[in-house]
């Protein structure tokens, strides 16, 4: 098959006109010569040239079919004989031909990024016979490509980050725009980047799309955040192509750029001396406009006369300096310490050292406040002995208690009679000398533990607490007495020497160098020959035996 000469001339015409346009290569319009056909005769006829690929614009939008070419064969005498039918892919429902002129037409738009080209089959029949006057002949119609589609980033919007202060044309990240257009043909696929919003801080390379930075010292403290528009445009950027745009963030990451500073350059706090140890008496803050492990600081005390009385130590959340006691305070032994605190970035970075220094001193005044204390005693436990043949009214000993305060109140003292529920005991309410009130007896109470009470005379509510241990020593008071109830038995044959029965006495009285008992018998036993008595030389016991 073949297009006609006229056909062919005006196929050529349409086709240079396109080409021009278009800059499409001559090469991709391909021809072959048609397989011989022998006629009847048996005279072999060589056939001309024939289209094997035909192209067809994508997206026509006339009303009427859109002409794609002609199919002609040798044996077409134009008197009607040959019809032309069509098949394959498309046949029919996208590709009509007129069966009596070969003429092909598409009836509907076509869409290159759907399908790119059509294999189909020609064949021309006897009209008559409805037999091929000639083999089938194969060829493709493809679809030629327009610029219709736009650059389109699949990936966006992007989120990205970059550390602040970093040098000019540090790579952020890289944004891909794809455009569906034929890539093999002109240049409708070809894309360039450019940045419309996010100057002059960012700029993009027009051929990979990796954005980078674009001025120095970039300060996350000023703004941390920037909203770049990159815009994809095809035809490499001419005018008229068709573009597309994408957002990206970009989100400045902290480096450790700021030293930390106090805001002032001293401190005063007010503490009662009464403040029990371990209390917290106040919390300074070092600022540091950096933030995570940027920000992390170190406090210590480096100087000053509260060096072991004050301790400081950092809260891991706010990044404060806690200071805390150590010792108790004393308002009447020291009024006020002075303290020298340095803070100091824990992560410092090398790249910024001039910066610095990444630290920072600061002066802290703590106050003692005077408080009215409870009086105290010269000894915490006093330890007293008394014989418990002393008599009502005996001196055992004296505690004394003063006021810690300045104004050194008077005191006054008295026992808790929670620890002396009997009244054993007296003190004398100004002397603090302790008297016995009863007669005391070793054998029921051996050591009395009494509280005595020191009242400030000025303020009876301030109560300080003295310990007394009171140890009452021991006298003969109390005779010896048998162990137990002795009831002896002896056998008729008992030899004579016999040991019959050990007998031990008990004193409830403690002598210093143990009991010495003596041992005899009664008078009426001592006359009765058959038992004696034998001293076992332990003081304490005896044994009887059968004389």
């Amino acid at each position: 098959m073949k297009l006609g000469k006229v056909e062919f001339c005006h196929f050529l015409q349409i086709l240079a006109l396109f080409l021009c346009l278009s800059g499409m290569n001559q090469a991709e319009l391909t021809r072959s010569r048609s397989k011989p056909y022998f006629q009847s005769g048996r005279t072999r006829t060589k056939r001309s040239w024939v289209w094997n690929q035909f192209f067809v614009l994508e997206e026509y939008m006339g009303t009427d079919p859109l002409y794609v070419g002609k199919l002609h064969s040798d044996v077409d005498k134009g008197d009607g004989s040959i019809k032309y039918i069509l098949s394959g892919e498309g046949a029919s429902s996208i590709f009509i031909i007129d069966e009596n002129t070969g003429d092909i037409h598409a009836t509907k738009r076509l869409d290159r990024e759907e399908q790119a080209y059509y294999t189909l089959r020609a064949q021309a029949l006897d009209r008559l016979t409805n037999k091929p006057v000639e083999p089938e002949s194969e060829f493709v119609i493809k679809i030629q490509d327009i610029n219709d589609n736009e650059p389109k980033f699949l990936d966006g919007p992007y989120t990205a980050g970059v550390p602040e202060m970093s040098p000019v044309g540090t790579s952020v990240v890289q944004v891909t725009a794809t455009d569906a257009d034929d890539p093999t043909y002109g240049n409708s696929a070809r894309v360039v980047y450019s940045i419309l919003q996010g100057q002059p801080y960012f700029s993009v390379e027009p051929k990979t799309g990796v954005i980078k930075t674009a001025l120095p010292n970039m300060d996350r403290e000023a703004k941390d955040q920037y909203l770049l528009v990159i815009q994809a445009k095809d035809m490499v950027g001419q005018n008229g192509g068709l573009s597309g745009t994408t957002s990206v963030t970009v989100t400045l990451t902290d480096v450790n750029d700021n030293p930390p500073r106090f805001p002032r350059r001293s401190y005063q706090y007010n503490v009662p001396e009464s403040l029990p140890v371990a209390s917290v008496v106040a919390r300074i803050k070092a600022a540091d406009a950096d933030v995570g492990p940027n920000a992390e600081m170190e406090y210590k005390i480096v100087d000053g006369d509260g060096l072991g009385v004050f301790k400081i130590s950092v809260d891991k959340d706010t990044q404060e300096g806690i200071i805390t006691i150590q010792k108790e305070l004393d308002f009447e032994a020291k009024t006020s310490y002075t303290l020298r605190i340095e803070a100091a970035n824990m992560h410092v970075d090398p790249r910024f050292l001039s910066l610095g220094p990444f630290s920072d001193m600061t002066t802290v005044k703590i106050i003692v406040e005077d408080v009215d204390e409870p009086p105290v005693f010269t000894s915490h436990l006093y330890s007293m002995v008394v014989s418990e043949a002393a008599k009502v009214g005996t001196i055992i000993g004296t505690v004394a208690a003063h006021d810690p305060d300045a104004s050194n109140s008077p005191v006054r003292y008295s026992i808790d009679r929670n620890t002396d529920l009997e009244r054993y005991f007296n003190i004398d309410a100004n002397s603090g000398v302790i008297t016995t009130a009863k007669s005391l007896d070793r054998e029921t109470n051996a050591v009395h533990n009494i509280t005595v009470l020191a009242m400030e005379s000025q303020n009876p509510a301030q109560i300080g607490r003295g310990y007394v241990a009171i140890t009452i020593l021991d006298i003969n008071d109390n005779a010896p007495e048998f162990a137990m109830e002795y009831e002896t038995t002896v056998c008729e044959n008992a030899q004579p020497g016999q040991v019959i029965q050990k007998i031990s006495a008990i004193d409830k009285d403690d002598p210093p160098n143990g009991h010495h008992f003596y041992f005899s018998l009664t008078a009426e036993a001592a006359n009765n020959h058959n038992f004696t008595l034998q001293d076992n030389k332990d003081y304490l016991s005896k044994e009887l035996s059968y004389s």
